[in-house]
């Protein structure tokens, strides 16, 4: 009985250090081929992947495409300049120029004016729980249910505005993102 226990502790610390040695193995190969920051990405997937790590994620469509990954790949299949982004303003333009080696151009206004970041505010007395401002969210920061108050979840929102026009009675405003010390980062030089 002694002798049988032995043999299957034994066994289950071989296929134990069998299973560390393999994660250590394929750490170690994944890492060997990693690409330095330096390197320009291999396929068009992962530029297309880069470019939609720069932009701001806010979904807002006002580039004239339905996201930031649609926009990533029209500007990786040069289908679209790299200047249509309003949330990311002049900094983006400057990092996607330096990022894909192109010049650097200034925001194209049709496409709206760069703004600071802000977030969306329901005046939840007006609220008429209509759900279109729901529907209207790309992100899904708002919560409520049909004829009841409806709220934004602040760590969500995009300050998109995607949310204002469907709203029937106005109760949606636009604030600007209150600047705290998990947000707060040294200004840019210009």
């Amino acid at each position: 009985m002694i002798s049988t226990a032995l043999a299957i502790l034994v066994f289950i610390a071989i296929v134990a250090a069998a299973g560390v040695a393999l994660a250590w193995l394929s750490d170690t190969d994944s890492t060997d081929n990693q690409d330095s920051p330096d390197d320009a990405p291999k396929s068009e997937q992962q530029l297309i992947e880069a470019v939609n790590n720069l932009l701001p994620q806010t979904q807002c469509a006002q580039c004239g495409h339905p996201g930031c990954r649609p926009y990533a790949n029209a500007i990786v299949q040069a289908n679209a300049p790299i200047n249509q982004c309003p949330p990311g303003g002049d900094s983006l333009i400057r990092d996607l120029a330096s990022y894909l080696g192109k010049d650097v151009i200034p925001l194209n206004t049709q496409f709206g004016e760069s703004k600071p970041s802000q977030l969306a505010l329901i005046d939840e007395a007006t609220c008429i729980g209509c759900t279109l401002c729901i529907a209207a969210c790309p992100v899904d920061a708002i919560v409520g249910a049909s004829r009841l108050m409806h709220t934004v979840i602040a760590s969500q929102c995009t300050g998109c505005e995607l949310c204002l026009p469907p709203c029937p009675v106005d109760c949606i405003s636009l604030i600007p993102e209150p600047v705290t010390l998990n947000r707060w980062h040294w200004p840019r030089p210009a």
